[in-house]
């Protein structure tokens, strides 16, 4: 199923989801926990990870759309097996879009950096420079740093969110050296308990980040500049 995203992620994106089955990172904040209310979303995202064919053939149409493919997991978990993620690439270049690609396993794009579709932007999350319980098993924030510094050919975005408490020279350092386009600030949207930073300390975030990239605020962001 194709549908435009109508949460504060990347509003007017369209999302496909081929990938069914519990992510494995675990994270407590995942989007996914706060839909798993619904009996079709629970049953498609609990159980071992698989590949949902039925979604999977569906026509992404060829009006150069921007689709965030698998935004309800994780495709790059270390899980997955290398031939699902060549099943997702092949049927994506069967049609003229580009394709959004977001993990917290960054280190698995360069795994497959000649495969991609020809219009692929590469993203990460990077909530802080921390660890918190509450950050489950995804690779740390330091590796995925690490990995989206050796990807120097790609257009590449970061995304802060949900914001967490964070050190901002640290802080700074792990953004910079990713060599991004930009990045998006985004608050914790379900009310998930997360150590949240001050205003002021967001603040200055923004005014160092913006030396050297382009920040977009979320809507959500405004809770915490109040």
């Amino acid at each position: 199923m194709m549908q435009e995203s109508k949460g504060n992620m990347y509003p007017g994106v369209e999302t496909w989801n081929p990938l069914a089955g519990e992510c494995k990172h675990e994270c407590s904040y995942c989007s996914t926990n706060s839909l798993m209310r619904y009996p079709i979303i629970k049953t498609k995202y609990s159980g071992g990870l698989r590949l949902d064919y039925k979604t999977l053939s569906k026509s992404l149409g060829n009006k150069n759309k921007i689709i965030f493919v698998v935004a309800q997991n994780d495709l790059f978990a270390k899980e997955v097996p290398d031939y699902w993620i060549e099943e997702v690439f092949l049927r994506c270049k069967r049609f003229d879009n580009t394709y959004l690609f977001q993990t917290k396993n960054p280190r698995r794009f360069i795994e497959f950096y000649d495969k991609f579709p020809s219009k692929t932007i590469l993203c990460t999350t990077i909530e802080t420079n921390r660890s918190y319980p509450q950050m489950g098993k995804a690779p740390s924030v330091f590796e995925r740093s690490l990995a989206m510094a050796f990807l120097p050919e790609f257009h590449k975005q970061i995304t802060i969110e949900p914001i967490m408490r964070f050190d901002l020279e640290e802080m700074v350092v792990l953004i910079k050296q990713c060599n991004v386009e930009s990045v998006s600030i985004g608050a914790d949207s379900k009310r998930n308990n997360l150590p949240e930073p001050s205003k002021e300390k967001i603040l200055a975030l923004i005014d160092e980040l913006q030396k050297f990239t382009v920040i977009d605020q979320k809507r959500n962001l405004k809770r915490l500049l109040l």
